[in-house]
């Protein structure tokens, strides 16, 4: 059995090196000219491995694509995953939200231990760029071109990922040639993405990282998501990891708004004390200097904006209304979402190849047999937190291992 797989990253690399161990002649056609090149990037550069969960919590997680996953995540569980890895020599460690990481807090660990088993089990790298997928007279798919170089094959599974980080070579490759043998593909949107928003301030206030902070995401007034954490604000809007994982709930229409809270630790009453205290200590000063001891000094004037109390006003002045009007601003600093910024800005594609045109019990191809899928190529994508490397790995085995069922 020969194997073709098309892209190097986390799927490809994992179909690979299962494929070959279970006696397949396995060739790797991956476009740059380093494996894993997205993956050595991801969870800030510490790599989010999987998350050590039931599958119950794993579909919980996975809004798109999740009844699909079941069998793949009955033959790859996470904790199949984890095991797998440190039988590689990858000691992990289990960390808030049972994400999964490898001790060394370094992803290039896991990308450099796939690559190290595929020389170990004789995969063939060729690094270079599918422009094409190859189907005999019947239309089963028999290998894939490069240019006019052609490589013949029993089987192809395509793992070429998605259309989010192009600079690692993800440029949606993978969705030309599926649609090329007839396959549909959803509409792609980026996720894990940052968000512009319609107010101004995030722009005088722009480079500020806060920490400690939570934020809420809201559709039409209602709640979708909820956590406290890092955020930061741009020249367009907000970004860090709050808002890359509020991001992954924006799902349908509608007026999509999000809520800071500044002091989380504190109630309205508490924070309100917490100015008086201030004021008493230097009832004199003006109210920016006030501020600046209560938040970072980017933030004082657009907080004295919101509260629309004068800029001039002295401490010793500050009625209990406008007090409240500055813990209420404190406790709920507000922004209407305009837009996610562009695909090549997300980190996940959300969208891809039909599933239903997929058998679930092997990732072939129901519209061209011999044609495998993985990855994120899939229209599948989960939250945060090693979810969407578990779809990744899973889809992968399932790919790699069909031949043998």
């Amino acid at each position: 059995m020969r194997t073709l797989i098309i892209g190097g990253g986390a799927a490809g690399c994992f179909a690979a090196v299962q494929a070959a161990a279970a006696g397949e002649e396995v060739v790797l056609l991956e476009r740059n000219d380093r494996l894993g090149k997205k993956l050595r990037i991801t969870g800030k550069g510490r790599c989010n491995v999987t998350n050590d969960c039931d599958r119950d919590t794993l579909m919980q997680n996975i809004p798109h694509g999740g009844r699909f996953l079941y069998s793949a995540f009955a033959a790859c569980s996470p904790q199949d995953v984890m095991a797998y890895f440190e039988g590689l020599g990858i000691p992990l460690k289990v960390e808030r939200g049972n994400r999964v990481f490898p001790v060394s807090d370094r992803a290039s660990d896991i990308a450099d231990a796939l690559a190290n088993e595929m020389r170990r089990l004789h995969v063939e790298l060729i690094h270079d760029r599918v422009t094409a997928l190859l189907t005999d007279p019947e239309g089963r798919c028999c290998g894939a071109a490069c240019g006019k170089k052609e490589y013949a094959a029993d089987r192809v599974i395509l793992a070429a990922g998605g259309a989010t980080y192009p600079g690692t070579g993800s440029e949606g490759d993978g969705y030309k040639l599926a649609s090329s043998v007839g396959h549909t593909v959803t509409e792609l949107r980026p996720s894990f993405v940052p968000l512009e928003t319609l107010e101004r301030d995030c722009a005088e206030m722009m480079g500020l990282s806060l920490k400690n902070v939570t934020l809420s995401l809201r559709r039409n007034g209602k709640n979708v998501f909820s956590e406290q954490g890092e955020m930061l604000f741009t020249h367009f809007g907000v970004s860090g990891p709050l808002v890359l994982s509020a991001s992954a709930h924006m799902e349908g229409e509608g007026t999509w708004t999000l809520h800071i809270d500044m002091k989380p630790a504190l109630t309205p009453e508490q924070l309100d004390k917490r100015i008086q205290r201030e004021i008493t200590e230097a009832p004199n000063k003006a109210l920016p200097s006030l501020l600046r001891k209560v938040v970072p000094a980017s933030m004082v004037m657009p907080l004295i904006g919101r509260s629309g109390i004068p800029a001039q006003t002295r401490g010793n002045s500050l009625t209990k209304p406008q007090r409240t009007r500055i813990c209420t601003v404190l406790k709920n600093f507000d922004f209407t979402v305009r837009s996610t910024r562009p695909m090549a800005e997300g980190i996940i594609t959300r969208g891809g190849v039909l599933c239903k045109e997929v058998d679930p019990r092997t990732m072939q191809s129901k519209l061209v047999p011999g044609l495998y899928f993985a990855g994120e190529v899939l229209d599948c994508d989960a939250y945060t937190g090693g979810f969407n490397l578990q779809i990744a790995w899973a889809t992968a085995y399932l790919a790699a291992h069909a031949s043998h069922q």
